[in-house]
């Protein structure tokens, strides 16, 4: 399921998972990342097992998107192994993001 990520609980979640991970960069006044917000938690439910979901704010975690050069929200990183394999930025469809996780 989706998890509020952090910098404290990133090693755990993302470097460390067997699975490969899709973050998506957000915030809560971006009006593109509420409409992408219930897709990704969609695919979190139905991609459980084979896919893990988390969820960074950047307003809280400002840190955690510089590190990884989110200038545009939302951004959606894909890692396997803990490392930045692809990423998409803006609002997409559900079919898009489907395709992109496919990757994985």
């Amino acid at each position: 399921m989706e998890l509020n990520v952090t910098s404290g609980n990133f090693a755990a979640y993302v470097e460390q998972s067997d699975l490969p991970v899709l973050l998506d960069f957000w915030a809560p006044w971006c009006g593109p990342c509420r409409m992408v917000g219930p897709i990704v938690e969609e695919l979190a439910q139905e991609l459980e097992g084979k896919l893990r979901v988390g969820k960074v704010n950047v307003d809280e975690e400002g840190r955690l998107a510089s590190a990884y050069g989110v200038m545009s929200i939302p951004t959606l990183i894909l890692f396997r192994g803990g490392k930045e394999v692809d990423r998409l930025v803006g609002a997409q469809s559900k079919a898009a993001l489907l395709r992109f996780v496919g990757q994985a």
